[in-house]
């Protein structure tokens, strides 16, 4: 018997049948909420699914949009700044034209102003020239003898001192020149020496290359005749092999007939078949002497043949990279020549341009000066070499090089 917790005591079977009825009834609720909870599940990742699809949608639409409103704006900014560049543009030409106007007002004052200072200097020079003149004339007849006299002085000093420095830049210039000269002519002197040494190695060693050729050639043509000749040696040497051959045959038969006739008559088989199987292998070692012999001879003679087209070779290889080697020497004697004859050429057009911005000078002084160059007497000569004008290079020209 059984206690129920209500104090009842119940038989055990009903209490089993209670048990499973309650189990059962537990079970089908549980797979009732099962089934709502997995429907339920379903019906959520349905609408999950389509939010995130709605979601995938929008997200697109906002792309296409904002790419939109990207481009239109890409689009307002180069309007704007198309515009702006236009207008820029034709503010700074209005703003030129405003400067070029300002300009040409003031320099028309300037020019107004000069005028009028030079008419009152001049009316003030009259006046004073006027007034002063009876008391003055003496006094500035005195002034302007004194001062003609100081201005030739000094005329004749400046030509003396110009006739100097001329005297000595042209010294100095025709000094560098004939150096510069000599050093190209020595210079070409030796390269073409030079030059000529290398022809005449070259052409000498063009004619042992040459001789060198034809020996290849000769040897080319005698390797071809001993090869076929080597080739003629070869059938019969076949047939000495054949025959050796037939030879061994024989000898093997021989010997199987020595045998068959020692049983039968021993003595009279025995001298015959000893006096051929003699008779087989003299010839046999003969046969074997000659082709040895024949074969001995073609190698050592393709041997030697062989070691002197290969010492040609060598020897020819030899003379090749001799032929390179004085070539590139050639080359970078040639470069370096080049290299010093630039440097003379840069030097030259240097001193050049030094002479002729000091007659620039001299004009700019002369000029100051208000002495004309017509009264010098002469005409300065402007520098140039070989036709061509030296005096044109760059204010830094002058400065020696560093």
């Amino acid at each position: 018997m059984w206690c129920t917790p209500q104090g009842h005591r119940k038989n055990p079977g009903t209490y089993s049948s209670l048990e499973r009825e309650e189990r059962n009834y537990f079970q089908m609720e549980r797979d009732k909420i099962h089934t709502f909870w997995k429907a339920d599940l379903r019906n959520r990742d349905r609408e999950m699914k389509e939010a995130e699809e709605r979601h995938q949608v929008e997200i697109k639409v906002y792309k296409q949009k904002v790419k939109h409103l990207l481009y239109e704006h890409q689009n307002s900014i180069s309007e704007l700044k198309g515009a702006g560049v236009v207008s820029n543009k034709l503010m700074q030409k209005e703003h030129a034209e405003l400067e070029n106007e300002f300009c040409k007002g003031m320099r028309t004052l300037k020019e107004q102003e000069l005028s009028n200072e030079n008419l009152i200097k001049g009316l003030k020079l009259v006046y004073a020239l006027l007034t002063t003149q009876i008391n003055v004339l003496p006094f500035y007849l005195e002034i302007e003898a004194k001062y003609e006299t100081k201005m030739q002085m000094l005329r004749q000093e400046q030509d003396l001192r110009r006739k100097t420095e001329i005297h000595e830049i042209d010294e100095r210039k025709n000094s560098q020149i004939n150096t510069l000269m000599k050093n190209h002519e020595k210079a070409f002197s030796n390269i073409k020496n030079y030059y000529n040494d290398i022809t005449l190695n070259n052409l000498s060693l063009i004619n042992s290359l040459k001789e060198m050729k034809r020996k290849e050639e000769r040897l080319e043509k005698d390797m071809a005749e001993v090869l076929l000749h080597n080739k003629r040696l070869t059938e019969p040497l076949q047939k000495a092999k054949e025959e050796v051959t037939e030879l061994q045959k024989q000898l093997t038969n021989y010997e199987k007939d020595k045998t068959s006739l020692a049983v039968a008559n021993p003595f009279v088989c025995v001298v015959q078949v000893q006096v051929e199987l003699d008779d087989l292998y003299k010839k046999f070692t003969q046969a074997i002497q000659e082709v040895q012999q024949k074969s001995g001879f073609m190698n050592l003679l393709l041997e030697r043949k062989l070691g002197a087209l290969t010492n040609t070779l060598e020897k020819k290889e030899a003379q090749l990279n001799a032929l390179v080697v004085v070539t590139r020497k050639l080359e970078e004697v040639v470069d370096s020549k080049n290299i010093a004859i630039k440097d003379l050429q840069y030097e030259l057009a240097r001193v050049c341009k030094a002479h002729d911005d000091l007659l620039r000078t001299y004009e700019a002084k002369l000029h100051a000066f208000g002495i004309p160059m017509e009264e010098l007497g002469f005409k300065p000569l402007e520098s140039s070499v070989a036709g061509h004008s030296l005096g044109q290079g760059p204010a830094g020209l002058v400065s020696a090089p560093t």
